[in-house]
């Protein structure tokens, strides 16, 4: 099977219709390989390639975490910030079905429904980072400022 070489998935759309410049990184994916797959397969430091994490409060409010992929989310942090009594990561299928991607392929942009996205506040300090971009194998490199100017992120101190 040949994989097209710039993938038109919701998150392209999404960047495209904002006019956001980004460039295409497709890279081998590996089940389970994470961050540390993709940006050894990109050859880029894996602080910035960025994961997006769909997670929920115990009322099963699902929210969008942006971490550097080389952290980790304190989701005792962010309970206290979001004052909740409790964050965890969605199960897999769950995750799914609030962002309309396969885990492992998931954008926060052009998510199925609307979720409120936080951000590691050190994100937006660097100039370039690698983000999702809609599929498995795939992502895009943008300026950090495009989150802001799409997502209206909430910036967080969540990192561990």
């Amino acid at each position: 099977m040949v994989q097209e070489r710039n993938p038109v998935t919701p998150a392209v759309r999404v960047l495209r219709a904002a006019r956001i410049e980004f460039t295409d990184h497709p890279y081998a994916y590996e089940e389970h390989g994470g961050t540390a797959a993709s940006s050894r397969e990109l050859g880029v430091d894996e602080h910035l390639v960025i994961k997006t994490l769909v997670m929920e409060d115990e009322r099963r409010r699902p929210l969008i975490v942006l971490m550097h992929g080389d952290r980790e989310v304190s989701t005792q942090k962010l309970a206290r910030h979001l004052s909740v009594k409790m964050i965890a990561p969605c199960r897999p299928e769950v995750a799914s079905r609030h962002s309309g991607y396969l885990v492992g392929g998931t954008s926060p942009f052009g998510t199925r429904k609307s979720l409120p996205v936080y951000v590691e506040r050190s994100i937006l300090d660097l100039t370039r980072i690698y983000i999702n971009g809609g599929r498995r194998g795939y992502l895009v490199g943008i300026a950090p400022r495009a989150l802001v100017d799409l997502l209206k992120p909430e910036p967080v101190d969540v990192a561990t």
